[in-house]
């Protein structure tokens, strides 16, 4: 079982019966484990903020990781999954198991858009790994740095957690080929995460939309339609949650003053770069950098 030693902390929220939280943070230089009996009808989503975890099943015989900014998300309805989880050194995860019974009480209108909530998939095992969201880390983080009084604690905990999954499953409706006939060409797809990439490696002096379209050979009304149907997001929106996401991360380390910060992300005044911040998280970054202290 993972034990509160030195800067290794595990925190658990119980919700309500059959929905619970869990916060691990290893700040430690060893590996951590926790171990955890969870039945079949529960789904796990798990959500790697930062390092890496492996969970190891069948004793060891097969393992998967969790890795950097990335979640997953596991149900399987025909066997146990309970969870053996060894999490390396400075990693911070956060882990939700929610009884299926419960999600469908809480998605039973969207279950068209949610492929193993669909009836001819109720009984199959489902997997899911996907990069965590900008808008899904903000929340996980209000989570995690929340320094709510401990009486309504989990009222706001499960306010939070509500919107973390309105926002992880969003995805489902902008994103399922079935309903976006763009993403059937295989081509369209490339270009338009070659778009993605462009507008990332160069956040400093981003292309306007023309460029970018006639950079990626698609038409501007293509390029606007399928990077909203793959990314859920106009491209300056997208680009815009992305940098302060990646502004976030880089005050996170302690390694840059904010005019610094500002100017890797793209920003050449500070007064621009604090009002973008702030803006997005709703503090400025000096703020946020003390929160983190707290």
């Amino acid at each position: 079982m993972f034990k509160n030693v030195g800067e290794s902390t595990l925190d658990e929220i119980t919700l309500e019966k059959g929905f619970y939280v869990l916060h691990f943070q290893n700040e430690s230089n060893i590996v951590q484990s926790f171990e955890r009996a969870i039945d079949s009808t529960f789904l796990q989503m798990h959500f790697c903020l930062r390092g890496n975890s492996k969970f190891l099943f069948n004793t060891g015989d097969y393992s998967f990781d969790v890795l950097d900014n990335r979640s997953i998300l596991l149900y399987n309805p025909q066997r146990t999954l309970p969870i053996n989880l060894e999490i390396q050194p400075k990693t911070t995860l956060v882990s939700l198991l929610i009884s299926i019974e419960k999600f469908h009480s809480l998605f039973s209108k969207e279950s068209g858009y949610i492929p193993f909530l669909s009836d001819e998939n109720s009984n199959r095992k489902f997997y899911d790994d996907t990069e965590i969201k900008p808008t899904v880390s903000i929340v996980l983080h209000q989570i995690i740095n929340s320094n709510i009084n401990s009486s309504i604690r989990e009222l706001y905990v499960k306010g939070k957690i509500y919107e973390l999954l309105s926002l992880h499953f969003q995805k489902e409706e902008n994103t399922d080929s079935e309903y976006c006939p763009f993403l059937v060409d295989e081509q369209n797809v490339l270009k338009i995460r070659k778009a993605k990439d462009i507008i990332i490696s160069r956040m400093s002096e981003p292309p306007s939309l023309q460029e970018l379209a006639t950079e990626i050979g698609l038409s501007l009304k293509k390029l606007k339609e399928g990077f909203k149907q793959i990314y859920g997001d106009t491209v300056y929106s997208f680009l815009f949650d992305y940098k302060m996401e990646q502004a976030r991360k880089l005050l996170e380390s302690n390694q840059y003053n904010v005019n610094e910060v500002g100017l890797q992300v793209g920003y050449s005044t500070a007064s621009h770069f604090i009002a973008a911040f702030k803006k997005k998280f709703g503090t400025t970054p000096k703020k946020y950098v003390v929160s983190l202290n707290k």
